[in-house]
């Protein structure tokens, strides 16, 4: 047994069953008898059998597997995303496959190209670079369904999960505003992707709603990733500096924070700040840091709802849009204005 590949049929044979009884077992079918079970079991631990998982997609014509395309996996939210896909897909006995886009188009197709050569079952995609036609004609080529994770792409079939940032950002904006703010920065990074323009159209919109015009106090980054250390210090030493920041991400609102200790600034007693996503530094920060978020799981449960029903025969009906809401928790980094 040790010099060849152990088969399904030497499973079979040691466990005292029929081979259609080991391929149930294997495939977690539910007309299997506890004792049938457990003899596969056994016989598979004794033989250390690995399936062929390329054999059992041939059959099944199902690779259990789904292709996650990100712009960039270092963005702890979207590595907690991530986290809730994979768990919630878990539970149907599909496997995520990850590929960090890094918000490069050229790695950003190649990805694509290696899920469809590959026969994913389906694609959560959110690329960087959302615009480009050859990515939207490469996702229109694809066999299989396609959910767009916050992503406005104009493609003929693909379902797609969108985040409110537009009602979100203008909460909290509002709730600014109610404390006695007038002057609130935004710190975005530089990108024409879909939350970069709802939350601009957000901010701007809770401004106008309250009867001001909006303030030249929008800062943008490079990358996700990039610090806004220097550019806050900047309208922090201006004659008219900002009283409150919204700051995209965990990686601005770390620098962000840096640059008001360097001047000096207490938060909340003379600075008050909003985190747009939630992790784990926001929350044990002190202060803690008020956020807007979205609920993972949730989300997750409504990306896999989605690309099972096209994989259970929906095929054919209208490409749909979901709209998650977001959640503004106010903790202790937000005050009124210094005096």
């Amino acid at each position: 047994m040790q010099d060849r590949k152990i088969r399904i049929h030497d499973v079979a044979a040691l466990a005292g069953v029929s081979v259609g009884s080991v391929s149930r077992v294997l495939n977690r079918a539910a007309n299997v008898s506890a004792e049938v079970r457990e003899q596969v079991e056994r016989a598979v631990a004794a033989l250390r059998y690995q399936p062929s998982h390329a054999a059992r997609a041939l059959r099944s014509r199902s690779s259990k597997t789904i292709g996650c395309l990100f712009s960039d996996v270092t963005n702890p939210l979207y590595a907690r995303a991530f986290r809730a896909l994979e768990e919630s897909f878990r539970a149907d006995g599909y496997m995520l496959l990850l590929a960090n886009g890094l918000n490069d188009l050229e790695r950003e197709r190649e990805s694509l190209r290696t899920f469809a050569l590959r026969g994913m079952d389906g694609v959560v995609c959110a690329p960087g670079n959302e615009r480009d036609p050859e990515l939207i004609g490469l996702i229109d080529a694809m066999s299989m369904p396609v959910v767009l994770y916050d992503r406005e792409m104009p493609t003929a079939r693909t379902d797609a999960v969108l985040f409110d940032h537009v009602s979100g950002v203008r909460s909290a904006c509002t709730q600014l505003f109610a404390l006695g703010h007038r002057r609130i920065a935004l710190a975005l990074w530089d990108a024409d992707s879909r939350p970069v323009r709802r939350r601009t159209e957000g901010y701007r919109a809770a401004y106008r709603a309250a009867g001001m015009e909006p303030p030249a106090l929008i800062l943008r980054q490079p990358t996700a990733t990039s610090s806004v250390f220097d550019d806050l210090l900047r309208l922090l030493n201006a004659p008219d500096p900002p009283s409150a920041l919204i700051a995209q991400g965990t990686h601005t609102l770390v620098s962000a924070l840096r640059a008001l200790a360097h001047a000096g600034l207490r938060v909340p007693q003379d600075f008050s700040v909003i985190s747009i996503g939630d992790s784990d530094f926001a929350q044990t920060h002190v202060p803690a840091i008020s956020v807007l978020r979205t609920n993972a799981g949730h989300v997750a449960a409504q990306v896999r709802c989605m690309l099972l029903e096209r994989l259970n025969g929906a095929r054919a009906a209208p490409p749909r849009k979901v709209l998650m809401p977001y959640e503004l928790e106010m903790r202790a980094s937000c005050g009124p204005p210094a005096r």
